[in-house]
């Protein structure tokens, strides 16, 4: 009998203990959200701590910034992305469609004009290349989520947007190499003329119907064209590279929270923009004017083009002296 009395006497004793605990656990959850709430309150109004850090926001423990830039990045700039590749190459399709190409109107001459040197062809893949595998994985890690996630597997999506951060992070050193080297070795070719107004008056001469047909508007070394695709490019490469530095490399620079989103906005809305122009520069080499690419592969061009597209460079080069031709 004694023996149940112990084990009776037991069990109460375990859930007496048992009903404290919770008590009391309740209360010290209570104590611990109220200091919180303390904490919290605190350094809302400014107070400080002690850290170890160096960085210049070290006593900056709450960073506080408008939310509405995540949104926007999220929810406008990433399918602007996707507009300005997959929307520019519609376009174009399209316009090729309807217009045709713009063919040489006395065919291949057989005579090549020495227009770039081997570095100008070497720097120009050198951003070129980067530029193209930075877009698609820049795409990738903007837009992806929305476009590509929804149709592929957890595993398979972690191992694209991986490669894709890491392919980003490496192409990006190449990228403003050949960027700097361009902006500062083409630059004095690339000055704005007069008579680029009627270039842009006529479209380049690249329209095959109604009043625009036939017209081949004066050109220098670059057309009016490539001039606006060049400071585009020098201009907004420059906010890619800066804020990409500022991204890329956040233990040297240590911006803070708001400064890495502005950076981040900023490396976005450059992108939008780099992407379409790169797509009508692609274009334009490849497909829509006959024997331009070229030009950026051995660095020569067709007499013929020389004159339709570009004659008064073709002109100054053959007065002084410098026509060379390939032999």
């Amino acid at each position: 009998m004694n023996k149940w009395f112990k084990h009776i006497g037991l069990v109460i004793a375990l859930l007496f203990s048992a009903v404290c605990l919770a008590n009391g656990g309740d209360e010290l959850a209570t104590q611990v959200q109220q200091s919180d709430a303390q904490i919290w309150a605190q350094l809302k109004d400014g107070a400080q701590g002690y850290t170890t850090s160096q960085s210049e926001f070290h006593a900056q423990p709450i960073n506080t910034y408008d939310l509405r830039v995540l949104a926007l990045r999220s929810d406008w700039l990433a399918p602007a992305l996707m507009a300005a590749l997959f929307g520019m190459i519609i376009i174009f399709v399209l316009f090729i469609k309807v217009n045709g190409i713009s063919k040489l109107h006395h065919g291949f001459s057989g005579k090549l004009v020495h227009r770039w040197s081997k570095f100008d062809v070497s720097i120009h893949w050198l951003g070129a290349i980067p530029c193209l595998l930075l877009i698609l994985t820049g795409l990738t890690l903007l837009a992806g989520r929305f476009f590509f996630q929804p149709w592929l597997s957890a595993g398979i999506w972690e191992a694209i947007v991986y490669g894709a951060k890491q392919i980003h992070d490496v192409m990006a050193i190449p990228f403003m190499i050949g960027w700097a080297l361009m902006t500062t070795l083409w630059a004095k070719n690339q000055l704005p003329k007069m008579y680029d107004v009627k270039w842009f008056l006529v479209v380049g001469g690249y329209i095959n119907f109604g009043p625009f047909k036939g017209k081949h508007p004066d050109a220098g070394f670059a057309n009016a064209g490539e001039k606006m695709w060049f400071w585009a490019f020098a201009l907004f490469g420059l906010v890619i590279s800066a804020s990409g530095m500022l991204l890329l490399f956040p233990n040297l620079f240590e911006p803070s929270r708001t400064l890495s989103l502005i950076a981040l906005v900023l490396h976005s809305v450059s992108a939008i923009v780099i992407c379409a122009f790169s797509i009508v520069h692609i274009f334009m080499a490849t497909v829509m004017s006959e024997g331009g690419m070229e030009c950026m592969v051995s660095g020569y061009c067709d007499e013929n083009w020389a004159t339709q597209h570009h004659n008064l460079w073709y002109d100054e080069i053959k007065a002084n002296g410098t026509l060379k031709y390939k032999e």
